[in-house]
């Protein structure tokens, strides 16, 4: 298969997407496809540029916003790749932005290309948290409780209460995330979130184990438990850094709790209306009750991330995890 693979972008998450990448175009060299490496950024890689980029790795903190910007004013047009028209499938590997939030995929929509993940519709739904938790509310997957700025700080100690969660509404990797114990810490959690995204969600946090289920196709994978090391939730440093946390696959869980996460699991992916793949967060509180945080529409896809580890638990190995995932992307085209 031909697989045209597209990651960096200029989201801040770029660093995440050329991790991603990097290891997506080896497994699926490895599993013999022919593949074409593009940032959307840049375009179409030569093979000294894509040697140097792919082997950058992620640093300890998102990048600045003036060297996004300095992407963004040398931004490459895909309407022009024909690379992208020669392609099978399009492998995408972005992480955030438009590369995320449905934009992307409603181009390669128009332009008649087959990509994997979910559509723009899916895409978007789950990128806006509060559309989000409002599908997961309406299709009995519980969530924790939340408002939306505007909101008078005093009204926050009422509902959601304290210790809350204050992040942007449409950004991903815990970027702009704070936890807030006290009414004295809010303008700069405010501050934060809104320097990373602008809307503002203010959440009840939900103090317990962190669980994460993959899905491929209309399947739930195997669940794990995320240990942060670094901080009390799993935020960027802890995601990408060595040592940051410790991640055990399969959770150590009862048979009926697996099942009851895996279920739920499938429940959020199916109320976003996603496809292809996904890979869903939860929180185990202390009398056992799951709480749905978000589903991610393209995952991290180093053979060390999440949902290949939790597909890795299940029997299938990472190459075949890509290779599945472009038959899914490409059979979108027979429909």
């Amino acid at each position: 298969m031909k697989v045209a693979v597209l990651f960096g972008g200029t989201s801040s998450e770029r660093d995440v997407s050329v991790a991603s990448g990097a290891e997506v175009i080896r497994a699926l060299n490895q599993a013999g496809h022919e593949v074409i490496a593009i940032d959307t950024a840049r375009g179409a890689l030569g093979p000294a540029e894509q040697m140097r980029l792919l082997q950058s790795g992620v640093a300890p903190q998102p990048p600045s916003e003036d060297s996004l910007a300095l992407l963004r004013s040398d931004t490459t047009s895909l309407s022009t790749s024909a690379n992208l028209r020669g392609a099978d499938v399009v492998f995408l590997a972005l992480h955030g932005g438009t590369g995320e939030d449905g934009t992307i995929q409603a181009f390669l929509e128009l332009a008649g290309v087959p990509y994997t993940g979910s559509d723009h519709f899916g895409s978007a739904n789950a990128m806006d948290k509060d559309v989000a938790k409002k599908l997961f509310r309406a299709a009995g997957v519980p969530t924790p409780d939340w408002k939306m700025a505007p909101v008078e700080f005093s009204e926050l100690a009422q509902c959601p209460g304290y210790p809350l969660v204050v992040k942007p509404n449409k950004q991903g990797s815990t970027i702009g995330l704070s936890v807030v114990k006290r009414a004295e810490q809010l303008n700069e959690a405010v501050a934060l979130a809104e320097h990373h995204g602008g809307e503002v969600m203010f959440e009840k946090f939900i103090a317990g184990r962190e669980l994460t289920v993959g899905i491929l196709g209309d399947r739930a994978l195997a669940v794990g438990e995320i240990i942060p090391r670094k901080a009390e939730v799993f935020d960027y440093a802890s995601k990408y850094q060595v040592g940051g946390a410790e991640e055990i696959f399969p959770a150590d869980l009862s048979p009926e709790q697996t099942l009851r996460v895996q279920q739920l699991g499938l429940a959020a992916h199916r109320a976003l209306k996603l496809r292809h793949y996904s890979r869903v967060d939860f929180r185990m509180d202390d009398a056992g009750n799951f709480w749905c945080l978000e589903a991610n529409t393209l995952p991290g896809m180093t053979a060390t991330s999440l949902l290949p580890q939790s597909a890795a638990a299940v029997g299938i190995s990472f190459p075949e995890l890509c290779s599945e995932i472009c038959r899914l992307g490409a059979s979108t085209r027979r429909r």
